[in-house]
């Protein structure tokens, strides 16, 4: 396999141009760095060891949401920030970032009673400066049922109904780079930071990197660092020799999805567990989803297995308050698992610890910046390019003021949701004229946004014999001229979301989209078969289930 011109130049610009800073770690938090320090004018340079959101930015809840759970922890600051910074996403990438109004049904023996929901709502609109139509509501029972009737009627009280906004969090990573780079950075995947070389006052002075799409290695030279490596981030400060008693806990976050019809709800649903925890049921599109669970993790971060145990503690809980549906094992089409990088609190349970932000700062330079939530991607990127300023103003130099809250993301603009919605209808009488399926318009534009045109155009002229795989393979060839897609599993996880939304929509593109790799790519029949079966393991990794293995296990060959 041979990499693209494209990608070439931006390597070779990595191994022979000094850059003002360095980013390491390509999720959100590193892709909002990247924008927010080459909008304020620096050189920026950001590499990611796989694809860009392939760890915790592809694994989350998918909501850009205030977490109100963490009213209860009494974490005012961060439900302010987050709050606040929900309609500043959804301003900047409004056909990512989605209204989605919230029901929280309130249960006898729930966490919460009808007064204090209230009050917490009002609280929550409150930090969040939320207006009009958007302000909680409190529902009778009679109103909850009407709004969702699956919920159970025996133990229901009545329900909150308040807003939030649901995303694709790969799909925001990946506008976020793209205009990162609009702004002048270079930004590469598959690139993995192995090491750092230090000036003689023991600064770092490069970061050493192997290309791992071509194996080649070479350095950066670079003024300054900043580690957005999510769970990685203390392999990094390890490799630097700055860790101290500061460190980070993982916590496992599993989520499952089920076809629409399976669990057919009118709205997003935010409900107790019997253990006292609460889960999101919410609906996608074709399918609906269910999570999360917060168990601790010690495992590899780069395969976070799903176990029988959490697709069991799902569906039951699920099933508790959706008595009629009744999901099986069997309906659980697809499942995602990722860690969270929280910053670690003695005698504190994994629910319990604080999703703030913290930044490290070693000797060497290096700034480190863990925990957060995706919501607050841009702040947490504010926070730690204004900590490089102060490096940068010892060194006699200023930095600007941060911009980005202004700064639509590619995909854009749009004035508003309405916009959008507009607009997929524009785009569904395109695909028509096409004669490419028109339905396939509402995925494009959460995808794409303004964008789509390019994909339809592309595939006008393909030569597939279906009109699926015409658009599939269009899609494909898109995302590898303008996302840095390196290999099939790129797009059918990252950039299309169909690895988790759309399963059934895979293997009927499968080979097009191989033969547009493979064109790209210079693959041999070998490699052929391998991307495929990389494919094939990925559906097979997030459909199947295996046993967690206890302590004290004896493994059988």
């Amino acid at each position: 396999m041979h990499a693209t011109p494209q990608r070439r130049q931006n390597l070779e610009r990595l191994d022979n141009e000094p850059f003002d800073l360095v980013v390491i770690g390509g999720g959100i938090t590193g892709a909002g760095v990247a924008l927010d320090a080459a909008s304020r004018g620096l050189s920026v340079a950001l590499i990611e060891r796989n694809d860009f959101a392939s760890g915790t930015s592809s694994k989350s809840t998918k909501l850009i949401h205030g977490g109100l759970r963490y009213l209860k922890n009494l974490e005012i600051s961060l439900v302010r920030e987050v709050g606040q910074e929900r309609a500043v996403v959804h301003k900047l990438a409004p056909h990512l970032v989605r209204p989605e109004k919230m029901l929280l049904p309130l249960i006898e023996g729930g966490s919460l009673g009808k007064l204090s929901t209230s009050m917490a709502l009002w609280v929550y609109d409150f930090l969040a400066d939320v207006e009009g139509d958007d302000k909680r509501v409190m529902l009778t029972k009679e109103e909850t049922l009407e709004m969702e009737p699956l919920l159970r009627e025996d133990i229901l009280k009545g329900g909150g109904f308040y807003a939030e906004y649901r995303t694709d969090d790969a799909r925001l990573t990946l506008e976020n780079v793209k205009t990162a780079v609009k702004h002048g950075a270079v930004a590469v995947n598959y690139v993995e930071a192995t090491g750092f070389v230090y000036d003689e006052e023991k600064k770092i002075s490069a970061v050493q990197c192997r290309d791992r799409f071509e194996g080649r290695d070479f350095e950066i030279s670079c003024d300054h660092v900043i580690s957005s490596a999510g769970p990685w981030v203390d392999d990094l400060r390890k490799i630097d020799h700055s860790m101290n008693n500061k460190r980070l806990f993982l916590s496992k976050g599993v989520h499952i999805v089920v076809a629409r019809e399976r669990l057919p709800l009118a709205h997003a649903c935010y409900f107790d567990v019997a253990d006292g925890r609460m889960l999101f049921a919410i609906p996608r599109l074709r399918c609906t989803y269910i999570g999360t669970t917060d168990t601790p993790y010690k495992g590899d971060p780069n395969a976070v297995p799903v176990y029988v145990e959490d697709v069991e503690y799902l569906l039951r809980a699920t099933n508790e308050i959706f008595p009629t549906v009744n999901l099986k094992m069997e309906d659980v089409e697809s499942s995602w698992a990722g860690v969270r990088p929280l910053i670690f609190e003695e005698g504190k349970e994994a629910g319990e610890m604080s999703r703030k932000d913290e930044i490290f700062e070693s000797e060497s330079g290096l700034l480190s910046i863990a925990g957060g939530k995706l919501t607050g991607y841009r702040k947490m990127a504010e926070r730690v390019v204004d900590r490089l300023g102060k490096q940068l103003h010892t060194e006699g130099e200023d930095l600007g003021r941060n911009s980005t809250r202004n700064i639509v993301l590619t995909g854009g603009p749009f004035r508003n949701f309405a916009e959008v919605l507009s607009y997929e209808k524009e785009i569904a009488e395109q695909l028509a004229a096409a004669s490419l399926a028109p339905d396939r318009a509402p995925y494009l534009v959460a995808n794409y946004g303004r964008q789509t045109p390019e994909i339809i155009d592309l595939a006008r002229s393909r030569p597939e014999e279906t009109d699926v795989a015409r658009l599939a393979a269009a899609e494909a060839k898109w995302c590898i001229e303008h996302e840095s897609a390196l290999y099939p599993i790129d797009w059918v996880e990252r950039r299309s979301g169909r690895l988790y939304f759309d399963m059934p929509s895979i293997l009927p593109v499968l080979d097009d989209v191989l033969g547009v790799f493979a064109r790209t790519y210079g693959y041999t029949e070998k490699d052929r078969e391998q991307e495929r079966q990389r494919v094939l393991d990925a559906i097979q990794w997030v459909s199947e289930f295996g046993h967690e293995k206890k302590e004290g296990d004896v493994q059988v060959d």
